[in-house]
């Protein structure tokens, strides 16, 4: 019987299995995964290396598409990227080193068509104040950390207001103290307006800090092996540390179990 309790799903992953060729080989990246993402959820994809998990987030802003299986945003089915679907990445350098933290806003604004001249700006400077970079608005790239980037990356790909912001394990190469002070300001930024983020990692702590739900990846190639509900950021850390070693163990049976039988 139909669940008419649950909305329609946001984003929705039904047997997707993806292949890309290098020189020699076929890799296939991922084996008819599923899932869905509702709005307003911190939706993690959480693995090892090489499961698949860039490959999917690729596949859904519509970069590759899947062999078997079909992604849908709203019903409809993803072909090509589009301003629905904002990426945020790892490294620092997606910025255009030409042009200030506020014309970086912009332009992807405005070269979107989906505002010009001083709705622009003003859109831009918004989401600029939501990052806490007003500051910096009219600095250079060069000069800001990379924790800063890192904030004019997600104001860019917020301030288009996107149905899913796909962020591709964007703090992984910052060092310890900037990574958790980030973690922490996208959960107060995503208290104050509830987008929907679909988020790569293959850091344990920071999926259950992060996510409200997380998807479990096996290794190449990527098969879904769970998912789990999340607890609260601020939850008692017992709890945490009872959610994070059964992730572990749930990812990690098996290579424990290969290596006792070598």
């Amino acid at each position: 019987m139909l669940d008419t309790t649950q909305p329609p799903p946001l984003l929705d992953v039904r047997g997707v299995t993806l292949q890309y060729k290098t020189r020699d080989h076929l890799v296939t990246a991922t084996y008819r995964v599923d899932f869905s993402v509702q709005r307003s959820d911190r939706f993690i994809l959480l693995g090892p290396s090489g499961c698949g998990k860039s490959t999917l987030l690729k596949a859904v802003g519509g970069y590759m598409a899947p062999t078997e299986g079909e992604i849908r945003l709203k019903g409809q089915r993803i072909t090509k990227p589009g301003p629905d679907r904002m990426m945020v990445f790892q490294e620092f350098d997606q910025l255009l080193p030409w042009k200030t933290v506020r014309q970086n806003v912009v332009f992807a604004l405005e070269t979107s068509g989906k505002l010009r001249g001083r709705a622009a700006d003003d859109k831009a400077m918004q989401y600029i104040e939501k990052v806490h970079l007003a500051r910096f608005a009219d600095a250079y790239p060069h000069t800001l950390s990379g924790g800063m980037k890192q904030r004019v990356a997600i104001a860019r790909g917020m301030a288009m207001e996107p149905d899913i912001l796909l962020m591709d394990e964007p703090f992984a190469a910052l060092d310890a103290l900037t990574r958790q002070r980030m973690q922490e300001e996208l959960l107060m930024l995503w208290e104050e307006t509830k987008f929907t983020v679909l988020f790569v990692t293959h850091s344990i702590p920071e999926a259950v800090k992060i996510g409200n739900r997380i998807l479990l990846l096996s290794p190449h190639p990527g098969q879904v092996k769970a998912e789990l509900n999340s607890v609260p950021p601020d939850a008692d850390p017992a709890i945490i540390g009872t959610l994070e070693a059964r992730i572990h163990d749930m990812l990690f049976a098996d290579r424990v179990e290969d290596d006792a039988n070598v």
